[in-house]
């Protein structure tokens, strides 16, 4: 059947939507892409806000705007949809098949967020229920006020700010391009309201060479009717608004990585524009070993940006492991950073797990109560690093969240889900707020976990 050639209804649409998560990336972003530009506009008729407009609501000045150096930002990914948030987009990053209910069997997270403080009407009831019975509910970040909440946390917890997440590929389609307008609305407003900072980061996995140069396009879309850079709360560094480019410099035996020359080209539009551009790279970069890229252009590439954030997810597993990797690379890469006169911003994480979504073993990375992810702080500062990248701040797909979870997931039909390990569920966001306090001088150096369980 050609689905393109068809007038689905709601039934078909979700079944076309439906082994999306058993797909590499590129090619959920492709598909999705197609299904929801084939989608009559009768289909979606839920009403629209425009959210791509200047902030004219209440700024409080706290977090710092003009510079990266002393903080300790996070990621956002804001990818997470429900039935009736009105985004139309399903159980996106909840459920494995997005043609079925998110229910046992079809799930593609690892942890569950605590909502104990959230409002009914950020509310969605799940198929899934707690030991006692109980429905379990979830959030969606096309929620205004959730991502409003995740920002108060923020604040809460002396977490600078964010990197929201832009995943180039999803520009194409309207649907999932507003329902990323709509985070990034909220994120501005959150950051704004309680005196966070924010940025946008645009991550090119897997998207067309020919289509790179368009994520300028975006840029100045947004520049021109938000005015981000103009905004209170929108981070600069050096004296410029910053943009995050996330992904050039792999080597492509994970995921296919965009071309040098159309990332050259994108490079120098944001430098003509006048932006910081840090940029997001592999592991490897320096010595072009690990997961990067052997390339006599990669340095010339890296060298047009203001800041360089090599990925280190999954790149080792222990405290051990962490030391070693700062060895071979944090301690090294600091000082190639300083000596041609770019900044570095490594990157942190609490743990990793993919059990659910690909049947991985779960926790395949254990947290060990905040030690796998303080050791990492520990290293970084140990190494001179001035500015810290947390990966991530609502990523409960690969389990790397540092936000609230709970220790009591639903549990029917067997599910398996990670818990806190008996730790307060915001543990982790307070171990945030301390690296910020470290990374400034403000605590001693210590191995201990500075957080109490």
């Amino acid at each position: 059947m050609n689905f393109l050639n068809q007038t689905p209804n709601r039934n078909s649409i979700q079944k076309g939507l439906g082994s999306l998560y058993r797909m590499s990336m590129k090619s959920r972003f492709l598909i999705m892409a197609l299904i929801c530009a084939a989608i009559p506009q009768t289909v979606f008729a839920s009403e629209r806000e425009d959210v791509l407009k200047p902030y004219t609501g209440p700024s409080v000045r706290s977090a710092d705007p003009g510079t990266l150096k002393g903080k300790v930002m996070t990621g956002y990914q804001g990818w997470f949809n429900c039935e009736g948030d009105g985004a139309n987009l399903t159980w996106t990053h909840w459920a494995k098949d997005l043609g079925k209910p998110f229910q046992p069997g079809n799930i593609a997270v690892d942890q569950w967020p605590d909502v104990s403080e959230f409002d009914d009407d950020e509310l969605y009831t799940t198929a899934f229920r707690y030991k006692d019975g109980t429905p379990a509910r979830t959030f969606s970040s096309h929620n205004r006020k959730t991502v409003l909440r995740h920002f108060k946390w923020m604040r809460d917890y002396g977490i600078d700010g964010a990197f929201v997440q832009r995943f180039a590929n999803g520009l194409k389609d309207k649907t999932l391009r507003y329902h990323k307008d709509k985070v990034l609305s909220s994120a501005r407003e959150g950051a704004n309201r309680y005196g966070r900072t924010y940025t946008i980061m645009y991550d090119l996995t897997g998207i067309p060479d020919d289509y790179i140069i368009k994520v300028f396009d975006d840029w100045r879309m947004l520049r021109d009717k938000m005015h981000i850079t103009e905004d209170p709360a929108f981070q600069h560094h050096n004296g410029k608004p910053v943009v995050g480019i996330w992904g050039v410099g792999f080597n492509g035996k994970i995921k296919r990585r965009p071309g040098f020359k159309e990332c050259t080209e994108l490079l120098k539009k944001f430098n003509a524009d006048g932006c910081s551009v840090m940029l997001g790279t592999a592991t490897g970069w320096r010595a072009q070993d690990n997961d990067a890229t052997q390339s006599p252009e990669l340095h010339k590439v890296l060298l047009m940006a203001d800041v360089i954030s090599p990925w280190s997810v999954g790149r080792f597993g222990t405290v051990s492991g962490a030391k070693k990797h700062a060895e071979k690379y944090w301690n090294k890469d600091v000082v190639w950073a300083k000596e041609h006169g770019i900044d570095y911003m490594p990157v942190v994480f609490p743990g990793f797990s993919w059990h659910n979504l690909t049947g991985k073993k779960l926790a395949s990375i254990p947290r060990r109560d905040g030690q796998f992810m303080w050791s990492q702080i520990v290293a970084n500062k140990k190494a001179g690093a001035e500015m810290i990248y947390i990966a991530m701040f609502d990523e409960v797909d690969e389990a790397t969240a540092i936000f609230k979870c709970t220790n009591n997931p639903p549990t029917s039909d067997g599910v398996k889900f990670l818990t806190m390990n008996g730790l307060p569920s915001d543990f982790y966001l307070r171990l945030t707020g301390e690296a910020g306090k470290l990374l400034r001088g403000e605590i001693p150096l210590s191995d201990t976990v500075p957080v109490p369980r």
